[in-house]
This record gives structure tokens, C-alpha cells and sequence, in this order.
């Protein structure tokens, strides 16, 4: 899953601002403030996760989990 900061940093890749994301994932502005104010734990409808996922996803976003101790984060597919 992701976390909020990640959202932030993706936001941050792509140029788009709060509500750009919240256009491109089909929710309301609103559900992606409360999002990225989570920090690292999401509580949220996991329908509307997928949703902000599907959106970075689609313009290129790559979500890194956090594996051998390098922490999680965001990069840009080539």
C-alpha cells in the first residue's frame, strides 16, 4: 500500500497540484488532503487507494515499497 508522503512526492514528480490528482483519480479534493495528512498510515476505503494508485500509475509514477532498509518512495517510469 501507499502512504501519504508518497503522494506528496508523486504530486511532486508530476507537477500536479491537489486538485489535478484529485481530478486524474475521480475523487474529491477533500479525500486527498485527508490522504496525503496521513503520513505513513492511510485509513481510507481501499477502493479509493486504488484509485490515486491508478491515477499516478497511469501518467508513469512507480511506487517503491520499502525493502533492505532503503525506506519507501516514488520514482518516474522512463
Amino acid at each position: 500500500m501507499i502512504t501519504g508522503i508518497q503522494i506528496r512526492a508523486g504530486r511532486a514528480l508530476l507537477g500536479w497540484d491537489q486538485t489535478k490528482l484529485a481530478e486524474m483519480a475521480g475523487v474529491s479534493k477533500i479525500t486527498v488532503k485527508r490522504l496525503e495528512a496521513a503520513g505513513e498510515d492511510i485509513h481510507a476505503h481501499f477502493a479509493t487507494v486504488i484509485k490515486v494508485m491508478a491515477a499516478f500509475e497511469s501518467a508513469g509514477v512507480l511506487f517503491l515499497s520499502a525493502e533492505a532498509g532503503l525506506g519507501y518512495g516514488v520514482r518516474l517510469r522512463r
